[in-house]
């Protein structure tokens, strides 16, 4: 995931999506105070490569080629973070972010699912986010649960998604609008009870954060929530 203290808040194919300039402006401020000359000289030409390349006459955009270096130039602390605001530069759509995730490295298909929420605007991109849970990758887990994850995935999707991040590690403080979605769900709230009673009758202990999110599942759930996608109705975001 984006370390600190670049953790992201909460081409073709799909239109970027309209994003949260603040976000992005505070990721590349506290990034660039990071970073040395050198490193920083590199971010600025990277960011104005990928926001005057339009991928013609050449078989691979030159903004790809910087998201491949990135962790060299930058560091591997803050690479995330570089690759992130290099593909909202490029102002790169469902089809090349897809592409980006299938053919890059296991750091560049993590960077692709951080910047999922500034750049896609509905599901299109949920196949990204479904072959990352496939893994047991837990950065890349870590990556799959975050804000884009937490507006578009399926509700039976999602629930075996926090079931996974309990048996792999992955914090479930990392689940992006885990306590908007867990809340008064009452089939999250038996799988877990399901996985605990498992988990002690083969005398194995229970995953840290399983009785938070428990409890949170057999609370009363806000008003108006949409259980199969957390938000509520008519799309507005609980």
């Amino acid at each position: 995931m984006i370390h600190p203290p670049h953790t992201i808040p909460s081409p073709s194919g799909t239109a970027p999506a309209a994003t949260a300039p603040d976000a992005l402006d505070d990721i590349r401020t506290r990034l660039e105070a990071d970073l040395d000359g050198a490193a920083r000289a590199w971010l600025h030409q990277a960011l104005q490569e990928a926001a005057g390349d339009d991928g013609a006459d050449r078989p691979i955009p030159v903004w790809e080629l910087r998201l491949a270096e990135a962790g060299r130039r930058v560091g591997s602390d803050h690479a995330d973070a570089a690759r992130v605001l290099i593909l909202h530069a490029a102002r790169a759509g469902t089809d090349a972010l897809t592409r980006v995730y299938r053919h890059g490295t296991a750091d560049e298909r993590r960077a692709v699912l951080h910047a999922l929420p500034h750049l896609v605007t509905g599901p299109d991109a949920l196949p990204l986010v479904e072959d990352a849970l496939r893994t047991n990758d837990t950065r890349l887990l870590a990556a799959a649960v975050g804000p884009y994850a937490a507006r578009h995935l399926p509700a039976h999707a999602w629930r075996h998604a926090v079931l996974k991040c309990l048996f792999t590690g992955v914090p479930v403080d990392t689940v992006a609008g885990l306590e908007r979605r867990a809340a008064g769900d009452a089939e999250l709230a038996r799988m877990l009870g399901d996985y605990a009673a498992e988990r002690t009758a083969a005398g194995r202990g229970v995953p840290d954060g399983l009785q938070r999110v428990l409890a949170l599942a057999t609370a009363t759930p806000p008003h108006g929530t949409d259980r199969a996608h957390g938000t509520r109705p008519h799309g507005k975001e609980a």
